[in-house]
């Protein structure tokens, strides 16, 4: 499996194209709740015929997300008349999709969660291993310290699940049940 990976990592681009692919055809053809389902299946016919997808299986035209968010944005019922996508193909026989012009927000958007990402790679505590500490360490004062401290877990536990006990009765205790004037004549 591992050569599997490497593989697929290694997958070369053999032709790289750039179309504007007309959909509006296509979509009007069939009922306005199909018509964005409609749209990727015209793009996915396209591509299989000009980049020569062997049989032409659309299953091996892939699209990425932000062209699907993109030819989806306006709902189900109007899609995009024509989008401009550059396509991929990769000796391994799939083509990848991508949109030409990514809108400015989904940039933005990607930007701000690689610096997201990178943050907390960043912050990450480096694990302690429990072997590092010896006994002759570990004296009397930690043995303590520790002791205070599963005891204080133990009253914050039991104070937090009094007051949740209070909670419910005082909340069963608010109800004020709601009188139309019509039946009180």
């Amino acid at each position: 499996m591992a050569t599997e990976k490497v593989k697929k990592s290694e997958s070369k681009i053999i032709l790289e194209r750039e179309y504007i692919v007309p959909l509006r055809r296509g979509w009007l053809k069939v009922a306005k709740f199909k018509r964005a389902n409609r749209a990727v299946k015209e793009l996915k016919k396209f591509l299989a015929r000009h980049m020569k997808v062997y049989d032409r299986d659309l299953r091996k035209i892939k699209l990425d997300v932000v062209l699907n968010n993109e030819l989806r944005f306006r709902g189900m019922k109007k899609p995009l008349p024509k989008v401009h996508v550059k396509a991929k193909k990769m000796d391994d026989g799939n083509v990848i999709v991508e949109l030409v012009k990514i809108p400015e927000h989904i940039k933005f958007a990607k930007i701000r969660e690689e610096k997201r990402k990178m943050k907390i790679e960043k912050n990450k505590p480096e694990p302690i291993k429990p072997d590092e500490t010896t006994p002759a360490e570990e004296s009397p004062k930690a043995e303590e310290t520790k002791e205070k401290e599963e005891a204080s877990k133990d009253s914050n536990l039991k104070i937090s699940k009094e007051n949740a006990i209070e909670q419910k009765h005082i909340s069963k205790d608010k109800k004020v049940l709601i009188h139309r004037k019509a039946l009180s004549r």
